[in-house]
């Protein structure tokens, strides 16, 4: 498509991808969309982004990242059924975070039927110079349907700029903190008491934390996650990527066959005791009582809010020694191979951190995704995305268990 072009969007879910080619110097670059009523969001919540995932209406949905080889691609999933009525366009937005976009090669956005995979329009960003944030496209209504329009308006002040251009209130680290009230002198008589309204909403906070190999490990504490809920997120693609592998092997994949991962952690508690969280098993685990680490659910489908999703309560960190997450393959393949997941951990109070899974080289059924310890009162966050490859008759919990040293011991479990 031609910058200022439209073409009719007739698929009731759509999902939007924006896609770039990384390397060296290549900037990261974020997908982000801003609900708008007569050209500004409601409110700060309308705004769908790396911090803010999903909508409340549940319409937007940001799925995240995933590579493969050179290809990087964010995804924002959108069901247009779901869009509340007032709502007249969605602004799919970009941000490049530590370069300007002249720096990212191949950038583009397209939008996909969800359910048939085609694709329904395609823009590809060709002009892009100094700019830090761009407005790629928008999905607007007419005439009882919805189009989408390729945009391409660049901005020089990055997601902040834009995201303040439509309304939203960004918080800004720099600005002092607002000071104290004096006390007041005179003394006034006792106020009835009466119920407290819930504090408004906070500005929108636009950090966030990228581990490399280069930088694996981060402080918690010092990303202001210190209490609270820590939300672990496994985003992956769960159709199609790995029929390359089964054709090698003459077999062909069933279009209804998903990969099915499990997302697990084993822990080990401050008093010595220690334990897993899986599926397998039913060892859901329990967020109020040790060892205050939960899984959300078993998704075989990968759609489970994005992935699979655990729980770790901060607010009892000083009972944790360690915690290792890790993922196993359950059914659907016997490699990590061609699988391109994404990471994030999302505290409650703080910025999240997020990173990559490598390319998997090697036949390899589960793969060490991070490992928190606990250090002087505050948990540390460190990159492993380590694949291990189980000896014959070995379990992968078994293989993960002798390669951290964790000491436990395994009999067989289904789920």
């Amino acid at each position: 498509m031609l910058k200022g072009a439209n073409v009719p969007v007739p698929a009731p879910r759509v999902r939007v991808e924006l896609g770039w080619r990384s390397g060296t110097g290549v900037p990261d670059v974020d997908a982000s969309a801003l609900l708008l009523v007569s050209g500004k969001v409601r409110s700060d919540a309308d705004f769908v982004f790396y911090n803010q995932p999903a909508h409340g209406s549940g319409a937007v949905r940001h799925d995240g990242k995933r590579t493969s080889g050179g290809a990087v691609t964010d995804t924002l999933a959108v069901d247009l059924a779901r869009v509340e009525p007032a709502i007249e366009r969605i602004v799919l937005a970009a941000s490049a975070d530590g370069g300007a976009f002249g720096q990212v090669p191949g950038l583009y956005v397209r939008v996909l039927d969800a359910a048939a995979g085609t694709e329904l329009a395609r823009y590809d960003s060709q002009d892009a110079t100094v700019e830090t944030a761009f407005i790629l496209g928008e999905l607007y209504r007419r005439q009882g349907g919805w189009k989408f329009r390729a945009v391409g308006q660049g901005y020089g002040s990055g997601l902040e700029g834009l995201a303040t251009d439509f309304g939203i209130t960004v918080d800004d680290p720099r600005r002092p903190a607002p000071a104290p009230a004096a006390p007041a002198h005179v003394p006034r008589p006792a106020a009835p008491p009466r119920t407290t309204p819930a504090p408004a909403p906070g500005p929108v906070q636009l950090s966030k934390v990228t581990l490399t190999k280069e930088a694996p490990t981060v402080s918690l504490a010092k990303q202001g996650g210190s209490s609270g809920a820590l939300r672990v997120n496994l985003n992956w693609e769960v159709r199609k990527q790995f029929q390359g592998w089964a054709a090698k092997l003459g077999r062909a994949v069933a279009q209804h066959a998903d990969l099915d991962l499990d997302l697990c952690a084993l822990f080990e508690l401050a008093d010595g005791r220690k334990g897993v969280v899986q599926a397998l098993g039913n060892a859901f685990g329990a967020l109020h009582q040790p060892p205050y680490i939960h899984l959300d659910g078993d998704d075989r489908t990968g759609a489970l809010a994005g992935g699979e999703n655990l729980t770790v309560n901060l607010d009892h960190k000083d009972k944790l020694r360690r915690v290792l997450i890790f993922v196993t393959i359950y059914e659907g393949a016997r490699s990590f191979a061609d699988l391109h997941a994404t990471v994030t951990l999302r505290p409650q109070h703080g910025a999240p951190v997020e990173f990559f899974l490598d390319e998997c080289t090697v036949p390899s059924t589960v793969c060490a995704l991070a490992l928190l310890t606990h250090e002087n009162g505050d948990l540390v966050v460190r990159r492993e995305a380590r694949y291990l490859v189980p000896p014959r008759g070995v379990s992968p919990q078994r293989t993960i268990d002798q390669a951290y040293g964790w000491g436990m011991n395994w009999t067989p479990g289904r789920k």
